[in-house]
């Protein structure tokens, strides 16, 4: 960890315009000047992964799409596990990134692992189906967000799981079960995001509820580095396609 690092990802999450005249445009101007940098910042924000990457490397082997999956940092929380895996895609829109997973895998001796320009809400294996698909910290920069579940549905096999982990705010009025935020959790934290093109959403977890059966759900906050008085909420997810 270094200032230098931090700040210019700071100028780049809250300063810098994000421009594009498309999702793809934008996603890799936003990310470009952070690519190196991206990981060592965003482990002390992005909490939760760890324990969804371990708990779905202990599934039966077989394909796992990684939607958004960035630097392909999310798959050393798998592993030795990641071993036994066939085939690993690292999908995303963002090429800049998927420069670091080509360079991850040949550090980690990856064979198994591939990054892919795609897009979540459309693009499906070679294979034709997936038998792990994991989002994280990537369902809430997808505007079609609804599509880009659909599309995990369908490639994944019956039994199949998903896993999700994700800022979100709950609804005005949560499910028996679920937390429910006040109003200023609510108002603040999609505002706060949005300038990064990142939507907080009161509907995933009912959305996923709703389309797999649930074997995780978890609700929790995490730290915003350098901003000690601010927690944001973030949810980890695990389901099986019915």
């Amino acid at each position: 960890m270094s200032i230098s690092n931090d700040l210019k990802i700071l100028y780049h999450l809250l300063l810098r315009p994000i421009r594009g005249k498309d999702h793809a445009q934008r996603m890799e101007n936003f990310y470009a000047g952070q690519a190196e940098g991206y990981d060592d910042f965003r482990k002390r924000l992005l909490q939760g992964r760890e324990h969804v990457y371990q708990t779905l490397g202990q599934s039966t082997p077989g394909v796992w799409v990684d939607f958004g999956g960035g630097t392909g940092s999310n798959l050393e929380f798998i592993g030795p596990n990641i071993a036994k895996f066939p085939k690993i895609y690292v999908v995303d829109l963002a090429t800049s990134l998927l420069g670091i997973v080509q360079k991850r895998s040949e550090r980690n001796g990856w064979k198994n692992v591939e990054p892919i320009t795609g897009d979540a809400t459309q693009w499906t294996p070679s294979e034709g189906y997936a038998d792990v698909v994991t989002f994280s910290y990537s369902l809430t920069m997808i505007p079609d967000w609804f599509a880009a579940i659909d599309n995990a549905l369908r490639i994944l096999k019956p039994g199949g799981k998903i896993g999700i982990i994700d800022f979100y705010v709950s609804r005005k009025f949560a499910a028996e079960g679920l937390k429910r935020h006040g109003w200023s959790t609510r108002s603040f934290w999609p505002i706060w995001f949005s300038g990064d093109n990142v939507f907080p959403s009161p509907d995933h977890i009912p959305y996923l509820q709703n389309h797999f059966d649930t074997v995780l759900l978890t609700e929790n906050r995490a730290k915003v580095p350098y901003m000690p008085l601010l927690r944001t909420p973030y949810y980890q997810f695990i389901g099986t396609k019915r």
